[in-house]
């Protein structure tokens, strides 16, 4: 239903623009896999979106955003995150929604989608789904805006552990998880957006967004080419 796209292909197509774009090498002691709202609110067809489009006869609109996350992104993402805990490198995980139960602490562009599916911390629409849980000694920093730095500690946390880099994964490619790419680059981190461990709700946003990402901002790599780099530095296997 959706297409794989593979991140060398984008820069691979001649342009000036590749001149300046981001050189990455994934160093595992200073990278960071950042897991960002991979949440039951809007990652899981049977609770919150979800939920609320079948009760309202429109979950066929959803259907590809559905599909990609099962049965692309959740796989790619538990493969990520083995190679990580094997010891090639750090793991956070992001989440968003409102912490005030009548979500009066979200930005007015974010509280109708937070309170529509339920996404306030404590309720079962928050939980990262079930698949992708962290272990007990990884970090999660809740957000209530679309970029992960300007509400959460994470800038922060990076640089506590020595972070340089990013490894981005998540939902949605051309909201949250570009906003996150396009902040991390701003305050002067290396990034790498996963091709096939994002998603969002067309292939048209996917792989627009994709384009945009690889065009100065972040280096654009499979999960395969993550694994390979990674696994190459540190005889780990993914």
């Amino acid at each position: 239903m959706y297409e794989h796209f593979k991140g060398s292909a984008i820069m691979s197509q001649p342009s000036f623009i590749n001149s300046f774009s981001q050189l990455v090498a994934l160093d595992p002691t200073t990278t960071a896999l950042v897991v960002i709202d991979m949440q039951n609110a809007t990652g899981n067809r049977s609770m919150g979106l979800g939920k609320l489009l079948a009760e309202q006869g429109q979950a066929a609109q959803a259907d590809y955003r559905f599909s990609r996350i099962e049965d692309l992104l959740v796989p790619n993402i538990q493969r990520l995150l083995a190679t990580f805990r094997q010891g090639a490198g750090h793991v956070i995980y992001i989440t968003y929604g409102a912490n005030l139960a009548d979500a009066s602490d979200a930005p007015a562009h974010m509280a109708p989608i937070i309170k529509a599916t339920n996404n306030i911390a404590g309720q079962a629409e928050h939980d990262i789904v079930a698949p992708l849980n962290p272990m007990a000694d990884e970090l999660v920093l809740n957000k209530i805006t679309q970029g992960a730095f300007r509400s959460t500690a994470l800038d922060s946390t990076l640089r506590a552990l020595g972070v340089t880099t990013i490894v981005a994964v998540g939902v949605s490619t051309n909201n949250c998880v570009a906003m996150t790419a396009m902040e991390a680059c701003d305050l002067q981190y290396r990034v790498v957006v996963v091709s096939d461990g994002t998603g969002t709700d067309s292939d048209a946003m996917q792989e627009a967004t994709m384009t945009m990402l690889g065009r100065l901002w972040a280096r654009v790599m499979s999960t395969d080419e993550v694994i390979d780099e990674l696994t190459t530095r540190t005889g780990a296997t993914g």
